[in-house]
């Protein structure tokens, strides 16, 4: 079998990502600037969060853990993959219209259930508003999802990763039109949503179309296959669902102070970014590659690509979550304060930024870990982790407040996002020794540590330096990109002196694989 080429996989991916990630926080600068933070952005977030929860719930979570290793070993064995797909898309299709129905009768309840502390006040009809328009969007990403999946199990990463380019154009061009319209920009806003959800399903059906794959819509069918699909689905669904409940929690937790949902949605959407370019990326292409070579028994070339794969996540995400900590005002500063955001918003947006910078590489190893169960098609042990660190999130997000106040939530995910990394490597014992990082792996990581602590040093007196042209608003877009210019150059000088990566490696990597 030809080696499937991970590395030029995870950047087609990651290229895309980015591009979606940039177009996501051009979304939020047009929304703290047009929108700010406040009841209605509160009520948006809330609202948002409802189907994103439950498309987690049922598709990017418990669908890709359970269907993609299926899926991909039926194409490896050429045991009809588009049968089995066309079953699993007729029963995701069927489970979600009724939870669609669910919750368009019974949405003050799932609002009362996910932020209680906007009963006291405006943001909780709002809030039941904006998530009944918001709402079926979860059926459009479910069945992407999908169809993203098949295409991943089949080596095309391209179309599956543009897909989320599509909600980020829409709601640009919606806030810019509710504002030369001088309409009202949050409904623009939830209206865009639903809509930018059927472009994405249309964009991967054609996609999986034209890679000669088949699902034929109809009826669900109760199958040996779907059986055992389900029965390794539900354990992947309750360990997304518990995810799910740690965000809920630290909602739930924040809907008590004005203006923190709001807060903590735009720290998270920074974040977000090396998150999604990074292990996201790498997750996905390393999951099919994973089930491929242990199907085939290539146990050698599975530790290599799980190596590969933490090495180059970590190469990218310890030095982001070091930069973030240093660097967390200015950032938030230059990419949000205008308009309707202040100061102060900035000001508690960054103390966010930096805690959750902190729990960053741990949510990246995440990604690179459970590959190593879901290739096997164990989701229970994962559904375990997860049930500790939702408890350890619960008590840090709930008992927290008296002693952190609003920040508590982020602290409780960046403490429960470690607690999930240590299990994740406790419970490979029993595995095989393709399941370890090999030695260059440690050695590696060290040398990056080093070089980001340099880094991390250099960004502070550099930022130091450069505080009056951070603060003034005709130089601070250029004095931030010179930040940027500053950790990247500082960062690569001292990696490539250190030994953490080479010249030619970098310049090779994406075509070996």
């Amino acid at each position: 079998m030809k080696p499937p080429r991970l590395a030029q996989n995870a950047m087609t991916v990651g290229i895309w990502t980015l591009l979606s990630r940039v177009l996501g926080f051009t979304r939020e600068i047009l929304i703290l600037g047009l929108i700010g933070p406040g009841p209605l952005l509160d009520a948006f977030v809330a609202a948002f969060r409802l189907p994103n929860m439950f498309r987690r719930f049922f598709a990017e979570g418990a669908f890709n853990a359970a269907f993609v290793p299926m899926f991909s070993k039926r194409v490896e064995a050429d045991d009809d993959p588009d049968g089995f797909g066309s079953d699993a898309l007729n029963g995701l299709a069927f489970c979600v219209l009724i939870l669609v129905a669910l919750a368009m009768i019974f949405m003050p309840a799932f609002v009362w259930a996910t932020a209680s502390g906007f009963g006291v006040d405006e943001r909780f009809d709002l809030t039941v508003g904006f998530g009944r328009i918001v709402f079926p969007y979860i059926l459009f990403m479910s069945l992407s999802a999908l169809f993203s999946g098949v295409l991943n199990a089949k080596g095309h990463f391209k179309a599956a990763a543009a897909a989320p380019v599509f909600l980020n154009i829409f709601v640009i061009v919606a806030l810019i039109a509710g504002y030369l319209t001088n309409g009202s920009i949050v409904h623009w806003l939830v209206w865009t949503v639903p809509v930018a959800g059927v472009a994405q399903l249309a964009l991967v059906w054609v996609a999986a179309v034209r890679a000669g794959v088949r699902l034929r819509p109809g009826r669900p069918r109760w199958t040996p296959a779907m059986k055992n699909l389900v029965t390794v689905a539900v354990p992947a669904a309750l360990a997304s669902g518990v995810m799910q409940i740690n965000l809920l929690v630290g909602q739930q937790a924040a809907s008590q102070f004005d203006k923190a949902v709001g807060w903590l949605f735009a720290a998270d959407r920074l974040y977000q970014l090396p998150l999604g370019v990074v292990g996201i990326a790498i997750g996905i292409v390393l999951l099919p590659d994973l089930s491929r070579r242990l199907k085939s028994e290539d146990h050698t070339g599975a530790k290599t690509a799980l190596s590969r794969a933490g090495e180059m996540a970590l190469a990218l995400t310890v030095p982001s979550a070091v930069a973030m900590v240093v660097i967390a005002f200015p950032l938030v500063s230059v990419l949000y304060e205008r308009g309707a955001t202040s100061r102060a918003d900035s000001l508690a947006m960054a103390q966010a930024v930096a805690v959750y910078a902190v729990g960053l590489p741990a949510f990246v190893m995440q990604k690179i870990l459970q590959p190593l169960y879901f290739s096997r098609e164990d989701t229970k042990s994962p559904f375990r982790f997860a049930l500790w660190a939702m408890i350890v999130n619960a008590v840090i997000a709930v008992g927290g407040i008296p002693f952190f106040g609003w920040l508590a939530p982020a602290i409780a995910t960046t403490v429960a996002g470690w607690i999930m990394v240590w299990q994740l490597l406790r419970g490979r014992n029993g595995m095989g020794d393709e399941a370890f990082f090999d030695p260059r792996f440690g050695k590696r990581l060290l040398r990056i540590s080093a070089a980001s602590v340099f880094m991390g040093a250099a960004l502070f007196a550099s930022a130091w330096a450069m505080a009056d042209w951070l603060e003034t608003a005709t130089v601070r877009y250029a004095a931030l990109a010179l930040l940027v210019v500053i950790a990247a150059v500082s960062y690569f000088g001292s990696g490539f002196a250190l030994g953490a990566f080479s010249r030619s490696e970098l310049r090779n990597a994406f075509k070996r694989g």
